[in-house]
């Protein structure tokens, strides 16, 4: 199976753009940059569009999911849109009982905590995915040489709410699992797996330049539990789009310790918090891929100086690997200017790539 020939890949409109041209290791014609959470977060805009409407329906609204999706691409000229959804949407279109609670995040009806909790798990339909792939096509046919980056959660994270029934700091539940019931955890943990794959397919499929897994708890675990117990479902969930050949990304926050089991997991970039410079993430890795990342969101709200200063720095880092996509080291906080991303934007684009080749821009 490959993708179909009215692809944005395939037909041209996106293969040469300078995201994907950073993603595969080329010399693109400008630096790319686009942020994670530029969907929504920090803009007016957004927050008008959502009025009323609950988090998860704005997700599984298609023309809401598309506008709030494009919006910060009309904005800020950052160089993909990043599809607007959210980690449990698979959980919830396979009949999973889960809302966003507003400021506590995902709350399930019920953890899934034992072997029966597990195998009493509905599966995720082909067809549930019909209003993710409506929603990429509406965006994808107004990005035109803009790509779009897919994204689902890492078997990991999904799987760690849903043995906590909600959000948690230190993950001790999952954790638990993994050493005292190893068979439930990799039962569950393969559940996950297979629904953030289908979900990042139906993107890519759709239209989709490129895909990202994020594994937002990685952080929590240590190199033996993460390689043992988590990288094997990342594997399997990537296992499902990867005849498709589409760039794919990982990115988890707090995994310093982690970045190579993460790229081993068969990736083509990985993504670098704030907490590693790039040129050290780029040696742990052996420059063996591209790099995406790393400015940190705290310095958003900096003096311009400081914030300027922290950017070039960042580009200076990231020059030793094979690529970089230039990003934040976590999403962008709620309380960020907008017009200073506008402005990071334009500082990065102003920066000449060392060999660069003309492409589409």
């Amino acid at each position: 199976m490959s993708l179909s020939a009215n692809h944005p890949l395939v037909d041209g409109r996106t293969s040469n753009s300078p995201l994907v041209t950073a993603l595969r290791g080329g010399k693109p014609s400008r630096r790319p940059v686009w942020f994670m959470r530029q969907a929504g977060r920090s803009l007016p805009e957004y927050r008008k569009l959502r009025e009323g409407i609950s988090m998860l329906d704005s997700c599984l609204r298609p023309d809401l999911a598309s506008e709030i999706t494009l919006q910060p691409v009309r904005r800020h000229d950052v160089d993909a849109g990043i599809f607007f959804s959210d980690i449990v949407i698979p959980l919830k279109l396979a009949g999973v009982d889960v809302e966003i609670v507003p400021g506590v995040g995902p709350v399930l009806g019920s953890p899934v905590r034992t072997a029966a909790d597990v195998a009493y798990l509905p599966e995720l339909t082909d067809e549930a995915l019909e209003p993710i792939r409506q929603a990429v096509a509406l965006t994808v046919a107004e990005l035109g040489t803009t790509p779009l980056i897919g994204f689902a959660g890492a078997p990991f994270t999904l799987a760690a709410y849903m043995v906590e029934g909600k959000p948690s700091r230190d993950h001790l539940g999952p954790r638990t699992m993994m050493h005292a019931d190893p068979e439930t955890w990799t039962a569950l943990a393969n559940w996950a797996a297979d629904a953030s794959g289908k979900f990042l397919r139906a993107q890519l499929e759709a239209g989709a330049s490129a895909g990202q897994l994020f594994d937002s708890w990685a952080g929590s675990l240590g190199l033996a539990d993460y390689t043992k117990f988590a990288a094997p479902a990342s594997a399997r969930a990537l296992d499902h789009v990867r005849d498709l050949g589409a760039p794919l990304i990982h990115f988890g926050t707090g995994t310093s310790e982690l970045l190579v089991a993460m790229r081993d997991v068969g990736v083509d970039v990985v993504g670098v918090d704030y907490r590693l410079p790039l040129d050290e993430a780029n040696r742990r890795l052996g420059g063996s891929v591209p790099l995406q990342g790393n400015i940190d969101p705290a310095l958003l709200s900096a003096p311009w100086e400081v914030l300027e200063a922290h950017v070039r720095e960042v580009i200076a880092a990231g020059e030793s690997a094979p690529g970089h996509v230039v990003n934040l080291g976590h999403g962008v906080p709620p309380e960020t200017d907008p017009e200073i991303l506008t402005r990071v934007v334009e500082l990065i684009h102003s920066i000449p790539v060392a060999g660069a080749t003309e492409m589409n821009s």
